[in-house]
C-alpha cells in the first residue's frame, strides 16, 4: 500500500503507544489537513502529555468500548499489541494494515529484517554498529524502540535499514525484507497466540514474501525455520556456527551478522575491528559490579527457559542465588527445572505467577522465597548469598504482571542492589 493512496482514505490508527504516535505524526505532516482517527482502550487522562498534546489533534475513539467504534474505515493501521483476532469482527470491511508493512511498502532502500525469539536486538544493534563504523548510511529500527515510518524521508537508494522485527510486527505481513534473519524460535507470547504454530506463523512472514533475488538467513539448529527454506523464493543461507571469540552475544547471532556483512561486501578483518567498539545492551547478562563481596549480573531480558539455561551455562557454577519468576504465559518449565536441579543454585527468589512453576519444576531440595517487590527479593539476595558468588536475576518470564517491561525491572534490581550496600 502506497502512502499516497492514503489521501483520500478515511483513516483510524488503533492503538496510540510509541508506534502509534509516530505513525499519527508521519501522516498528520504528510497530509496536513486530513483528518485521522486514533482508537485507544486508555482514556484520554491516562496518556502522558506528549500524547495528550497530539491527541487534540485527532478524532478520538476511547476507553474500554474502544473497538466497538472502529467500523467504516477504509484502512486500520494496528499497532503490534493489539491481536488481530481481536479485532477483526470489529473491523467490518476495513484493510488493516501496519506501520512495518506500509514502511515496507513505500522503501527503496535495502531492509535488513532480524527477527527470533531471543537476541534479535543485540543482533540488530551489532549489525548497525558495524555497518556505521565502516561508512555505511544505515538506521536501526523497528522493535529496539524506534518506529521505522518516520524515515521514509531519510531512504536513499544506497541507505540500509537495520530493522529488528518482532513477532506482532510481523504478524499478517504481506510483504518481506530483503535480506532476512531468522536467529531462533522458542515458545513464548502464548498468552497472545493460540498456539506455538501460530507464534511461529507469525514470524515466518520475515521470509515468506521474498523475492529470488533475496536472502534468508536461517540457523538451521530448529527444524521449523529449517523447513521454512521449502517455502519461500529467496536464496537461503545458513548459519555456519563460524567459531567467533566473543561474549557479546550468542555465537549464532554473531554468525548470523558475518552472514548479512559478506551479502554487503564487508570484509571480515572490518568486522572483525567494529567488533572491538560495540557495547553490550544492558540487561543482557549485564555485570552490575561487586557489592559486599557479591557478584551481580542483571539478566532481566530473560523471558524464556532457554535465556536462564543459557545464563547458568555462561556463568557457570558460581551462581548461587537466582531470582525468577513473572507474568505466567502457559510455558513449560521442566526443561529449566531439570537445568536448576543439576546446578550448584542453592536459593530461588520467585516472583509471581510462574514463580511457583519453576519451584515445582526443580526436582530436589532448594532454599526459595515467593515476593512481590524488587526490594524485598534483592534483601533476600545479599542475605542467601555467600561472599565470592554470584547472584543472578534472569527471570525466564515477562514482566508484565509487576513492572512496566523488562527495563524497568531491570533498572530497579541494580537501584536496590545499589543502594543495599550503603545501608550501615
Amino acid at each position: 500500500m502506497k502512502i499516497e493512496s492514503l489521501k483520500n482514505k478515511k483513516i483510524l490508527i488503533l492503538g496510540f503507544g510509541q508506534e502509534g504516535l509516530d505513525t499519527f505524526l508521519f501522516l498528520r505532516k504528510k497530509f496536513p489537513g486530513k483528518e485521522i482517527f486514533v482508537a485507544d482502550i486508555k482514556g484520554l487522562k491516562e496518556f502522558d502529555s506528549k500524547s495528550r498534546k497530539v491527541l487534540k489533534k485527532a478524532m478520538l475513539i476511547l476507553g474500554k468500548n474502544y473497538l466497538s467504534g472502529i467500523k467504516g474505515f477504509d484502512i486500520i493501521i494496528k499497532t503490534p499489541g493489539i491481536p488481530l483476532s481481536r479485532i477483526k469482527k470489529y473491523a467490518g470491511q476495513a484493510v488493516i494494515t501496519s506501520q512495518t508493512e506500509l514502511f515496507l511498502d513505500n522503501c527503496k532502500s535495502l531492509v535488513v529484517g532480524i527477527t527470533g525469539t531471543k537476541g534479535k536486538s543485540t543482533t540488530s544493534a551489532l549489525l548497525y554498529h558495524i555497518l556505521k563504523k565502516n561508512g555505511f548510511d544505515a538506521y536501526l529500527v523497528g522493535n529496539i524502540e524506534t518506529p521505522a515510518l518516520p524515515y521514509l524521508e531519510k531512504a536513499k537508494k544506497r541507505t540500509v535499514f537495520v530493522y529488528e522485527m518482532s513477532c506482532h510486527q510481523l504478524d499478517n505481513l504481506k510483504k518481506s525484507p530483503a535480506i532476512a534473519v531468522f536467529l531462533n524460535i522458542y515458545p513464548e507470547h502464548l498468552d497472545y497466540y493460540k498456539n506455538f504454530k501460530e507464534y511461529f506463523s507469525a514470524k515466518a512472514n520475515i521470509a515468506l514474501h521474498q523475492k529470488k533475488s533475496d536472502y534468508f538467513i536461517f540457523n538451521p539448529r530448529f527444524s521449523l525455520i529449517k523447513n521454512l527454506t521449502k517455502k519461500i523464493k529467496s536464496k537461503a543461507v545458513p548459519i555456519e556456527g563460524d567459531k567467533i571469540i566473543s561474549d557479546i552475544t550468542h555465537q549464532d547471532n554473531l554468525s548470523a551478522v558475518f552472514e548479512v556483512c559478506g551479502i554487503l561486501k564487508l570484509s571480515r578483518d572490518k568486522v572483525l575491528k567494529a567488533l572491538k567498539t560495540f557495547k553490550k545492551l544492558p540487561h543482557r547478562l549485564e555485570y552490575v559490579g561487586e557489592h559486599k563481596g557479591i557478584r551481580f549480573y542483571d539478566d532481566s531480558i530473560s523471558t524464556i527457559p532457554e535465556s536462564m539455561i543459557y545464563a547458568l551455562d555462561k556463568l557457570g557454577d558460581d551462581v548461587q542465588t537466582v531470582i525468577a519468576g513473572g507474568l505466567d504465559r502457559g510455558i513449560d518449565f521442566n526443561k529449566l527445572g531439570k537445568r536448576i536441579t543439576s546446578s550448584k543454585i542453592k536459593t530461588l527468589i520467585l516472583f509471581p505467577d510462574s514463580g511457583k512453576k519453576i519451584y515445582k519444576s526443580v526436582k530436589r531440595k532448594i532454599n526459595h522465597y515467593f515476593v512481590s517487590s524488587m526490594e524485598k527479593a534483592v534483601e533476600l539476595c545479599f542475605k542467601s548469598t555467600d561472599q565470592g558468588k554470584i547472584c543472578l536475576l534472569s527471570p525466564a518470564s515477562s514482566s508484565y504482571n509487576l513492572f512496566k517491561n523488562f527495563k524497568e525491572r531491570g533498572d530497579l534490581f541494580k537501584k536496590y542492589v545499589k543502594s543495599y550496600e550503603k545501608r550501615k
